[in-house]
């Protein structure tokens, strides 16, 4: 077994959670079943999530449909593989449920179309709710190891950001403003938030307005625990358990991004774990003897191609060269081009040998 070999298998038998990050089109969902196979096939119980809404997770491990809540995928391995899709607006509801002070608290907040809106349509609300998943499932203890296949990389950073900007947004003057007549009466509300809520009456129409306050005033008391699940997540984000997966292939496009998330990590003083180059060009040794023919013989023909190839895999050696110089000393792992894509169980497990030895 390889040296990246070992240390690949270091990180899905001693991490907790592993999150994939690159952008789009690079195999990223890919390599996230690969390294929750691979927690399985180690004998642990791994759980790998997508916030993906196509289904090429499902397709790749074999089942019908994903849920918002575990599926557990049948398969020759000692451990236990799991996956599901993310329903954003199904776990916002979980935690309207969870933080409620009573069953009709949450009712009157779920109901409300202010909230069904913010629930579905509000920026940001997919990353935070996807980090809430994650956080449910390591606190579950069902699992030894989650996997998260992100959104492309420019949205993985709002994932990583997105418990921030809710304890923000939950401290922020406005909501405060819109909160605190609920907690005394609108009558005895000062003059700075009567102008504001008569101002949105007027650029939103005056039933918007209402339906807020009827949202602030069943929110009442809740926001509390809203934050200090946000600082959770911070946590558990920064913790050493929590390993960071640049997946990228050798395309200039994709390293371009790849490199961008890696500084964007460093800023926040977090070193990727691994990079997963996918996709490789593989390289080809001369043929076995000289052509009999000459160079416009057949061997000759295919000593130019095998040239061609190798031509190839090593231009893509050094696109990517940089990048892995930058991330170390973080493992690079490689995974070939395939005659074919990855759809189907028996595909990861061919991927997953070649990737963890």
């Amino acid at each position: 077994m390889s040296d990246a070999a070992r240390r690949l298998n270091a990180l899905v038998t001693e991490r907790s959670v592993i999150v994939c990050c690159g952008s789009g089109g690079v195999g990223k969902t890919t390599v996230s079943a690969i390294f929750a196979l691979a927690a399985a096939r180690a004998g642990r119980r791994a759980c790998v999530v997508t916030v993906d809404p196509a289904r090429r997770l499902a397709d790749s491990l074999g089942v019908q449909t994903l849920a918002n809540t575990p599926t557990e995928v049948e398969g020759d391995w000692p451990g236990h593989l799991h996956a599901l899709m993310l329903d954003t607006k199904g776990t916002f509801d979980d935690l309207i449920h969870t933080y409620s002070r009573t069953p009709e608290q949450a009712q009157g907040i779920l109901a409300n179309r202010l909230y069904q809106n913010l629930a579905s349509a509000l920026s940001g609300t997919q990353e935070y709710m996807a980090m809430e998943k994650l956080n449910e499932l390591v606190e579950s203890g069902a699992f030894d190891v989650v996997v998260v296949d992100t959104p492309p990389t420019r949205n993985a950073l709002d994932l990583l950001d997105a418990p921030r900007r809710l304890t923000r947004f939950l401290e922020n003057r406005i909501f405060r403003a819109l909160l605190f007549p609920t907690r005394v009466s609108l009558r005895a509300v000062g003059l700075a938030t009567q102008a504001l809520l008569r101002t949105l009456s007027k650029v939103a129409g005056a039933e918007i307005v209402q339906d807020a306050v009827a949202f602030f005033q069943a929110f009442e008391g809740m926001e509390e625990g809203f934050r200090t699940r946000a600082g959770a997540v911070r946590e558990l984000l920064a913790d050493p358990t929590t390993a960071y997966v640049l997946v990228t292939s050798a395309r200039p496009d994709a390293i371009a991004e790849a490199t961008f998330f890696a500084e964007k990590l460093a800023e926040r003083e977090i070193a990727p774990a691994a990079l997963i180059v996918n996709r490789i060009h593989p390289r080809f040794g001369p043929p076995v003897a000289p052509s009999p023919a000459g160079p416009s013989g057949p061997l000759g023909a295919l000593e130019a191609n095998l040239d061609t190839l190798n031509d190839a895999a090593r231009r893509e050696e050094g696109s990517y060269a940089a990048l892995a110089a930058e991330v170390e000393p973080a493992v690079v792992g490689r995974i070939p081009l395939f005659g074919q894509d990855v759809h189907d169980l028996g595909g990861l497990q061919r991927a997953a040998d070649v990737l963890f030895g």
